[in-house]
């Protein structure tokens, strides 16, 4: 048995996230039926994490089991040749028999865009959040990196399945920096990992000290150990991507 790693680039509109889903679109779903008809029965794949619903990925990372011999490069082939035209595998690599996409990834690093043009051209739509309404960038810009460090991301979060099990939300944030780009607002996030809907719960939070609701005092009242201050706004999925993942 063979244990490999793959990175995939995905358009994540027509997809109802990474996760499997019964009777629903999903991106694990995709890949791993893919793998069953190379493979003749069910492969099970991980990823690094899972993706939410409309999300983009630059370079997902992932990893499973597989028996045949067939070679990284047929195996390539292969799978572009069978999936459809949203997913593509870019790489294949042979990966030690421990390696885990998750728990052994070292650094995430996402990026958000926001169109900021009063029209949004159409072959944009689905990968941009378009807001053409007033906004501070300065102070956004000065929001964004007192998010650097490690902080309790609780109210960035939305609830997850996992929060039964009592598992820490304290996370390290390496680089946190919000810029303008063109007709574009482009955050970017690098941290140790990342809790359901964080990176848009703050795009969300950004995007209301653009408005003027929200200042650095709140920031640093969000990111107490223990506030009750309520998660959110989420922003859209559509302006979120997944740009790499490091071991």
């Amino acid at each position: 048995m063979r244990r490999l790693k793959i990175t995939l680039s995905y358009d994540g509109t027509e997809y109802k996230g990474w996760q499997v889903q019964p009777g629903l679109p999903t991106i694990q779903a995709t890949v791993q039926a893919v793998l069953a008809e190379i493979e003749d029965k069910p492969v099970q794949v991980h990823a690094s994490g899972r993706t939410d619903a409309g999300v983009h990925a630059v370079a997902q990372v992932a990893g499973f089991d597989l028996a045949n011999p067939i070679p990284i490069e047929n195996l390539q082939r292969a799978m572009n040749r069978l999936l459809p035209k949203d997913i593509r595998i870019l790489t294949v690599e042979e990966a030690p028999p421990d390696f885990h996409p998750r728990f052994q990834a070292k650094a995430k690093t996402y990026e958000y865009r926001i169109l900021r043009d009063e029209i949004c051209p159409p072959f944009e739509r689905l990968y941009v959040h378009h807001y053409p309404y007033p906004l501070n960038e300065p102070n956004m810009v000065a929001i964004a990196e007192l998010l650097k460090g490690e902080h309790d991301f609780t109210t960035f979060a939305a609830s997850d399945e996992a929060d039964a099990d009592g598992r820490s939300r304290v996370r390290q944030i390496f680089s946190s920096r919000l810029h303008r780009d063109g007709s574009n607002l482009i955050y970017r996030v690098r941290g140790s990992g990342f809790l359901k809907h964080m990176v848009r719960n703050i795009v969300g939070v950004l995007l209301e000290a653009g408005k003027g609701n929200v200042d650095a005092a709140a920031i640093r009242d969000r990111l107490e150990p223990n506030s009750k201050i309520p998660a959110g706004p989420t922003a859209p999925a559509r302006g979120l991507f997944l740009i790499s993942v490091e071991y």
